[in-house]
């Protein structure tokens, strides 16, 4: 099942080498790594916070990556994506090597191997899934010849993740003159904001890839390829807008069958009311709808009130109410207030002050740790 990372409990690490001292300029680098930066940040994607997305732009050492990609593995539990955007080479043991803006072609100390990045994924990362994306090449003679075949995705893939890499075969391929940004990632950036039409409801990796696949390949460009280790595949990262309801839930629509936020995927209160938000959008109702298909147990600033608190409420009615009135089904309804329960018996564990849970609640002992289809994996 596709499922959308928890953004309280995700990390993403984005980066870009688009000034060379020694190789061939790619100014539309610079515009890959911010645009993607602005999307996994804001609602057309995975609404990570302003702190969980850090972007590394024309790194001077190798240490400066390996450290920023360390930081966000040591502090991500549910995704973390790594992003680079540049020169790839190629070295004489056929490994693969990313690009910095001193690198010098046969220079070995002057790149980043990629499998220092891939060691820390593996040896340092707490996080239970991968996402990396590579929008680089391999460079032959005077990078006037670039290819990329099987080899890079064998070499980049980690456990418990899901690699996406551009196959450039030319410069213009990887950086069509006059366009704002690379081919691939350019192709990627208007897929999670336009959606896919007739797609799923989520837009997972696996999805990405096939639509990525023949979109570059019906424009002429080189086609990406991909490798799926332990369902990496169902990561999703955004909802698919392109078919996003248009209409607001009636009276007598089969509700279930709406791409309701799974409340299994939630694991921390960032988490809670991104999602909480999501089901409003998923509705398709504004928040005067909503508070008026309560009945009158809402109203519309508490609607507002209730998706912006920072802390969970300390009873469960408003968003009961808030829930009903968008449309969720009563059974998708009982599995949310068993997570709302589960964070505040968290906080509380963790020594903050939360008042007793409202009559009615989840009592201690129907608490259940919310499912989770993905499992760590290591390298064998």
């Amino acid at each position: 099942m596709s499922v959308l990372p928890d953004p309280g409990a995700s990390r993403a690490v984005l980066v870009g080498t688009g000034r060379y001292e020694y190789l061939e300029q790619l100014p539309a680098v610079s515009n890959n790594v911010h645009a993607l930066a602005g999307l996994l940040r804001g609602p057309l994607s995975l609404q990570l916070p302003d702190r969980h997305v850090s972007v590394v732009e024309n790194p001077v050492a190798a240490h400066t990556v390996v450290g920023a990609v360390r930081q966000a593995a040591a502090e991500a539990t549910d995704t973390l994506i790594v992003y680079f955007a540049g020169h790839g080479l190629v070295d004489a043991q056929d490994q693969l090597s990313l690009a910095l803006p001193h690198t010098e072609a046969g220079r070995i100390e002057t790149v980043l191997p990629y499998d220092w990045v891939r060691q820390v994924l593996l040896l340092d990362s707490r996080a239970e899934r991968h996402v990396v994306i590579l929008d680089c090449c391999y460079s032959g003679r005077a990078l006037g010849r670039m290819s990329a075949g099987a080899g890079l995705a064998d070499q980049a893939a980690v456990e418990g993740s899901f690699l996406l890499a551009a196959a450039a075969e030319t410069r213009t391929a990887l950086a069509p003159v006059g366009e704002t940004y690379t081919a691939f990632t350019g192709a990627l950036l208007d897929t999670l904001r336009q959606g896919i039409p007739g797609g799923p409801a989520l837009l997972d990796l696996g999805s990405l890839y096939r639509h990525l696949r023949l979109t570059l390949g019906a424009r002429g460009h080189p086609v990406p390829q991909a490798r799926d280790r332990n369902s990496g595949a169902q990561v999703a990262l955004a909802r698919n807008h392109a078919d996003l309801p248009a209409v607001p839930v009636a009276a007598g629509e089969a509700v279930g069958e709406r791409p309701w936020p799974d409340p299994a995927a939630i694991r921390t209160v960032t988490g809670f009311f991104t999602s909480l938000a999501d089901v409003r959008v998923v509705s398709g109702l504004t928040q005067q709808a909503v508070s008026w298909r309560s009945d009158g147990r809402i109203s519309a600033g508490s609607v507002g009130r209730l998706l912006n608190r920072a802390e969970l409420p300390a009873t469960w009615e408003t968003t009961e109410a808030y829930l009903s009135a968008c449309g969720v089904p009563e059974d998708r309804i009982a599995l949310w207030q068993l997570v709302w329960q589960q964070l505040r018996t968290a906080e509380a564990s963790a020594g903050a002050e939360i008042p007793a849970a409202a009559p009615g609640t989840v009592s201690e002992k129907g608490r259940r740790r919310p499912f989770s289809v993905f499992r760590r994996g290591r390298a064998q």
